[in-house]
């Protein structure tokens, strides 16, 4: 039987990056860059980085269903903001929507990076608070690959 159960949650997550904007925001634009850092060893990723293009990231869970990341560009103002809905899906079955904002503010010799996401979480896959770990975790991954970057090591 399917569980209707819906939630809805928003979550802000900030980090402070040692970059201009527009190196951080090139991390995010540049398909290798971006596969680098937000995608994983065992996962496929694409990316059509413009108003209208679709990223998607592919991973399976050993012995699990393949776990499907799909989003799609609204807003791209270069070097400021991005705004993204996007799709998570367990197999055939959808788990989660969400409009994402990320913002790039200058600070210093820095990057304030300040993601916003609003999502809603279909039939009890997935926690808002699985969702919001995540996504720290990778915006992490991204200050390990821009000190990568920056010592070319």
């Amino acid at each position: 039987m399917t569980d209707h159960q819906t939630a809805h949650a928003t979550f802000c997550l900030e980090r402070h990056y040692p970059a201009p904007p527009a190196r951080v925001f090139s991390a995010w634009a540049d398909p290798q860059a971006k596969a680098g850092w937000f995608s994983g060893a065992d996962a496929t990723h694409e990316l059509d980085f413009r108003v209208g293009g679709r990223e998607v990231n592919r991973a399976r869970r050993a012995n699990g269903p393949e776990l499907v990341f799909e989003s799609w560009y609204r807003d791209i103002v270069p070097d400021r903001r991005l705004v993204y809905t996007s799709t998570l899906s367990t197999g055939d079955e959808l788990t989660t929507v969400s409009l994402t904002t990320v913002e790039f503010h200058h600070e210093g010799t820095g990057t304030r990076l300040v993601l916003t996401e609003q999502g809603t979480f279909l039939s009890g896959a997935e926690e808002p608070s699985w969702r919001e770990q995540g996504t720290g975790t990778w915006l992490d991954a991204l200050d390990a690959f821009l000190h990568v970057d920056a010592s070319g090591t």
